[in-house]
């Protein structure tokens, strides 16, 4: 079956069961959206998500629901795009939740935590697992509704103009992170700086910062770290899954007919799959070509790694304390995180572990 009318099925199906796509083209209303997203066109693999659901959406409706597209900057900083849906300057955003914790913590919940869910764990918590119900109660007090809309897959730990051999290194060094990360390694010695995707490259070239996160190879590449700052670090333990959230403005949602959201619905949700896709496709040969261009490959040390998890854990219990909102987001999704790893230790691990040591024996 193809994308297009694989898409087409699933929006019709439920609102509009037996409806020909003719009739629900002829009585329909020409709706125009614009979309705003938080990182540049040139990261593609993100910035694309948002052209599928475009393009999907169209198809569905036959041109009468469409939605314009727009990259960070060219209508709102990056980091202003869940605030441009909230007032209304646009109808959507594709942007981290994460990048909002100044307005509240429980926002990181929703794209990632330190030493949280993988990928496949995201998703499975999001549509399975309470966490759909959770997001909306959080966002419904700002005026959104929200969505997965793409997963990188678990992050690298980012790239370092020197070398850190132990903790004491950290401590001082000016690292670009933010959210709920950045105020783990704070507690470490880190000085976090939230600088916007377009902004990085510059500030690490200059020595403005020290290090920087972004996402993993295949994007890293396309931003040039590797000239600047050689040695590349992993693993990213606050990116283990990394949603990318699609936030919707909630009146204009609820203004929308049922056959156009359910278009936008199953629209993001093949864009969600599809994103993680091209990671996981894309990625080792972007670290082959990394590795070439001199990229030197190191672990974290493991007393940075320790340190950060007992960080980690003190500071989720600090926040808890005083928000009982994200208490109440982190306890269900940390009992659902341990039960995860328990099926994984059974069943994922043992075949991943075997398949590494196969390989690499031949």
């Amino acid at each position: 079956m193809k994308r297009r009318d694989f898409l087409r099925t699933a929006a019709l199906a439920a609102p509009a069961a037996g409806l020909a796509a003719p009739a629900l083209a002829q009585g329909a209303p020409q709706v125009r959206w614009r979309l705003t997203s938080s990182v540049p066109k040139v990261l593609d693999a993100i910035f694309g998500a948002n052209e599928l659901v475009s393009r999907y959406v169209s198809e569905v409706t036959e041109g009468r629901f469409v939605i314009q597209n727009f990259a960070a900057g060219e209508i709102v900083p990056g980091l202003q795009a869940l605030d441009a849906v909230q007032n209304g300057t646009v109808e959507v955003a594709q942007t981290p939740l994460y990048y909002y914790t100044g307005k509240d913590p429980s926002f990181a919940c929703f794209t990632t935590m330190p030493f949280g869910l993988n990928a496949r764990m995201q998703n499975a918590w999001f549509y399975h697992g309470g966490g759909r119900e959770l997001q909306d109660e959080f966002l419904a007090k700002y005026n959104l509704v929200g969505f997965l809309g793409g997963n990188t897959g678990t992050q690298m730990g980012g790239w370092f103009r020197k070398e850190v051999k132990d903790l004491a290194d950290f401590r001082g060094l000016k690292f670009r992170i933010g959210g709920i990360a950045g105020q783990v390694v704070a507690k470490l010695g880190v000085v976090p700086q939230q600088i916007a995707p377009g902004d990085i490259y510059a500030a690490l070239e200059k020595g403005t910062i020290d290090a920087c996160e972004w996402v993993g190879p295949y994007d890293d590449e396309k931003l040039g770290f590797v000239r600047v700052a050689p040695y590349y670090y992993y693993p990213g333990w606050w990116d283990g899954g990394p949603t990318m959230n699609v936030v919707v403005n909630r009146d204009k949602w609820n203004g929308l007919p049922k056959a156009y959201q359910a278009a936008f619905e199953a629209a993001v949700a093949y864009a969600n799959a599809d994103m993680l896709a091209k990671y996981d496709a894309f990625n080792p040969a972007a670290l082959r070509r990394l590795v070439a261009a001199g990229a030197q490959l190191r672990t974290f040390p493991q007393s940075f790694l320790d340190a950060s998890w007992k960080a980690s854990n003190e500071l989720i219990a600090e926040i808890s304390a005083k928000n009982a909102g994200f208490k109440k987001i982190m306890d269900a999704q940390i009992a659902f995180r341990n039960e995860e790893y328990l099926w994984w230790q059974v069943g994922e691990y043992p075949y991943d572990g075997y398949m590494i040591r196969a390989r690499t024996r031949g």
